[in-house]
């Protein structure tokens, strides 16, 4: 095989290639995250994102379904919701530069670390119903100072957006993230004191407090 054959055979799988990741439609997730009217809780939170999910992407491009393979990113906007909420519910949020337990012990009460543990999408082409859904499923870990964990729980989000209202897909599953995102905000600032370990937390804080 000469040089000038395998050139070309390289180039015709490499924009072939190129065009199937073109064809993936792609979400940058953007909307507003009004910070929640509360008390804020009496507590110093520190909030450590990882770099995953600082730059979440959700992504089927490697599925074959009609209108499917989208390329989802959150990341940014899960990073703005997640602010707002944190610093409308607590008294004093301190953002984390390096993990809990990694070096220098923030002076907080405890640390909080999100985790998008999965996310699903589903588009018209796929139910046959003019509807884009988006479901979310949170892990949370609430850690010491120093890393030592005080507990861990999963919360469920889900958001939807009706076609009529859009004038694109693209803007549809947008909308369909925000609402999810929107929704994952109420859920946490609703149950979190209710959370098991977060409720033992604060009662033995309670108890240390009063002792």
């Amino acid at each position: 095989m000469s040089l000038s054959t395998t050139t070309a055979r390289f180039l015709v799988l490499t924009g072939a290639l190129l065009l199937a990741a073109c064809g993936s439609p792609q979400v940058i997730v953007e909307g507003k995250f009004p910070a929640p009217l509360m008390e804020p809780e009496p507590l110093d939170l520190g909030i450590w994102y990882t770099e995953e999910f600082r730059n979440h992407v959700f992504s089927e491009a490697g599925k074959k379904k009609s209108g499917g393979g989208w390329v989802v990113e959150t990341g940014a906007a899960q990073v703005q919701m997640w602010d707002s909420l944190l610093a409308g519910m607590f008294e004093n949020i301190v953002y984390l530069t390096e993990p809990p337990g990694t070096g220098a012990v923030a002076p907080v009460d405890a640390v909080l670390i999100p985790h998008v543990a999965e996310l699903q999408y589903a588009i018209p082409a796929h139910t046959n119903v003019k509807v884009y859904e988006i479901w979310m499923r949170y892990r949370f870990e609430l850690v010491t100072p120093t890393g030592d964990a005080l507990g861990e729980w999963e919360m469920t989000s889900y958001g939807k957006t009706p076609t009529a209202f859009l004038q694109s897909d693209e803007a549809a599953v947008n909308g369909a993230a925000i609402m999810a995102l929107r929704d994952a905000g109420a859920n946490f600032a609703t149950s979190f004191e209710r959370v098991p370990a977060v409720k033992a937390w604060l009662s033995q804080r309670g108890a240390a407090a009063g002792g």
